[in-house]
C-alpha cells in the first residue's frame, strides 16, 4: 500500500529560500526536536526546518515503529510551529540512507539553500554512515550539541577529517550561503531529551502495565 500523499509531500517552498533539513525517526519527536528547530531558524537564520520522518533507521534497528502515519502526525503535533514542517518524504523516495535522500532532493531543491542538521551523537558516529563523505560534499551541516556528547563528537574520526571545514559559530548565520564541505558545531540547545531514552521509557512503562494486570 502507497503512503498517504498527504503524509509524503514536499513542504511548499519558494526559490532562495534557507531549508534545514532534520532527518530521524521522531518516535517519538519531543521538545529537544522543538528547540533545536527553533534554534537552527534563528541562530542559522533558516526560513523553514523540515522534519524528515525516516521509515527506518539502518544504525538503529529495533526503531522506529513502523506506524508512520502515527509518527508523522505527533511530530506535527510536537512541532507546532508555522515555519517547522513535517513530511515522510523519505518513504515515498524509497530511501533509506540520507545519502541516498540528499541525492534525490537534490534535483528538487536546486533553487534553494539547504542545511543538514544533526545532533553531537550522530557526530560522534558519523563516519560509520554510508557514504558520509557524499553527505558532507552535498550540504552544509549544523551539528547541535547533547548532555556529555562534546567532546567524544569533536574527537570522532569525521570530525577530525572534516577540521578545516569547521566554520566558526559566528559564522553560523551564513552556513547556508557556504560552499560544502562546511559546517558548524552550536552548544546550544542543550537540551537533555533522546527518542531512544522516551522509547525505552515506554517500553518499560507498558511492560510494567502489563505485569501488573497479571
Amino acid at each position: 500500500m502507497s503512503p498517504n500523499p498527504s503524509l509524503t509531500r514536499l513542504p511548499a517552498f519558494r526559490p532562495g529560500m534557507r531549508i534545514g533539513l532534520f532527518g530521524g525517526s521522531f518516535d517519538p519527536p519531543h521538545e529537544g526536536h522543538r528547540q533545536v528547530s527553533l534554534a537552527a531558524l534563528s541562530l542559522l537564520g533558516l526560513d523553514q526546518v523540515w522534519w524528515l520522518v525516516s521509515p527506518g533507521n539502518p544504525l538503529k534497528p529495533n526503531a522506529p515503529s513502523e506506524d508512520l502515519a502515527r509518527r508523522v502526525a505527533a511530530a506535527r503535533a510536537c512541532a507546532a510551529h508555522p515555519r517547522i514542517k513535517v513530511t515522510a518524504i523519505e518513504a515515498t523516495l524509497h530511501t533509506t540512507y540520507t545519502a541516498e535522500t540528499l541525492r534525490h532532493l537534490s534535483t528538487r531543491l536546486r533553487q534553494v539553500k539547504s542545511v543538514w542538521m544533526m545532533g553531537a551523537d550522530n557526530l560522534r558516529q558519523f563516519h560509520r554512515w554510508r557514504d558520509w563523505q557524499r553527505i558532507v560534499a552535498a550540504v552544509p551541516i549544523a551539528v547541535f550539541n547533547r548532555p556529555g556528547e562534546m567532546p567524544a563528537a569533536l574527537a570522532a574520526p569525521a570530525a577530525v577529517a572534516l577540521r578545516r571545514a569547521r566554520l566558526p559559530i559566528s559564522k553560523a548565520g551564513s552556513l547556508a550561503e557556504e560552499w560544502p564541505p562546511a559546517w558548524v558545531f552550536l552548544p546550544t540547545p542543550h537540551v537533555p531529551l533522546s527518542s531512544t531514552e522516551l522509547r525505552a521509557d515506554r517500553k518499560a512503562r507498558a511492560n510494567g502495565v502489563l505485569k501488573a494486570s497479571r
